[in-house]
């Protein structure tokens, strides 16, 4: 597999179930001087996410400063079979297992991570419940232990699952260009009539099922017209039990599990994390997926907990995905995620 001028690697994994998933090794000319760094994707895409056709994606950006970069695709990426997954078993089979390869692989004795989203919130998960101890610095970007979206959006997210649930058990941004059930055409029709802002089928179906922006998870202003339109191949599946398990955390504002499984935490904001980490937040300002003030309130919470450690960076002018995936990604966001990898 290549990428421009970075090649991969697939290195296969086996979760804590049985789950076959696999890691993406970035392989460049300019052999690692420093240790690794895991890249975690969201939810309904893959770890393509971070290789988004700009003059330098996040990769190659790491990897010209001598960063190992490994990228996780877990049970939520498209690369695997349309599957009823929740945080819980992200956190409790997926990340466990990929940290364990890459330091098998690499000899490391610690990695860093950068995670982004629904791969944010199992990964935090994971890091609490003492799951993945090998990894010492975490760059968490958009959300992490306290989710909080609009007021729309919580009123859609706990309405609308319910009302579609016993329809269909996936939502799927790809029914924009293949809608072949009754739900999908409905869901077709639905978008078309609120959502004006652009002429990409999918860049509309992602804003109406991630949130209630237009567009909700970045801004338009901030993408190529190469990664607008690329970005038509980089969404699927969401199974309806993600969107219980997301109701549920933001309307008590942290993350709960929802599997109840023994030796696991079920409220994540009643526990001690299990972790030594430190974590950088970041979140893009005029993010409308979920709020800033998500990032804020779970720095604040470990702020209490370890003063002067952690950080939160708010960016300027950006959105949600765009913090990878934007044009000027390269001058605005990542040099301020390498410099908290450095520190």
């Amino acid at each position: 597999m290549s990428e421009g001028s970075i090649t991969f690697d697939v290195v296969e994994f086996t979760a804590g179930d049985g789950m076959q998933l696999n890691l993406l090794h970035a392989i460049s000319d300019k052999k690692p001087t420093k240790g690794p760094v895991l890249l975690v994707h969201g939810a309904g895409v893959r770890a393509n996410i971070f290789l988004a056709p700009v003059e330098t994606n996040i990769v190659e950006y790491l990897s010209s400063h001598g960063y190992d970069v490994w990228l996780e695709n877990w049970r939520a990426s498209m690369d695997v079979a349309p599957n009823p997954w929740t945080l819980d078993q992200a956190a409790i089979f997926d990340h466990p297992k990929a940290v364990e390869k890459v330091v098998e692989m690499t000899g490391a004795t610690s990695i860093k991570a950068i995670i982004h989203c629904q791969g944010s919130t199992s990964f935090m998960m994971s890091a609490v419940a003492g799951l993945v101890p090998q990894v010492d610095m975490i760059i968490s970007n958009a959300v992490s232990l306290h989710p909080v979206v609009t007021t729309f959006s919580k009123i859609k997210i706990n309405i609308l699952p319910k009302l579609v649930a016993f329809l269909t058990p996936y939502m799927n941004p790809q029914w924009a260009k293949k809608p072949k059930s009754f739900i999908a055409w409905a869901t077709k029709l639905l978008v078309e009539l609120t959502h004006h802002e652009c002429d990409n089928t999918v860049c509309k179906h992602t804003s109406f099922i991630y949130g209630s922006g237009h567009p909700t998870l970045w801004r338009h202003e901030n993408l190529n017209r190469e990664t607008h339109q690329w970005l038509s191949d980089e969404f699927g599946f969401l199974p309806m039990q993600f969107f219980t398990q997301m109701s549920r955390s933001i309307n008590r504002g942290h993350l709960l599990a929802i599997d109840n499984r023994p030796n696991f935490p079920t409220d994540f904001a009643e526990v001690t994390p299990k972790t030594e980490a430190r974590f950088a937040f970041f979140s893009g300002k005029d993010n409308v997926c979920f709020l800033p003030v998500s990032q804020q309130n779970t720095f604040e919470y470990f702020n209490k907990l370890r003063p002067n450690f952690h950080t939160i960076n708010i960016v300027e002018n950006y959105g949600h995905l765009c913090m990878f995936m934007g044009k000027n990604a390269v001058n605005d966001v990542f040099p301020r995620m390498l410099a908290e990898l450095e520190k």
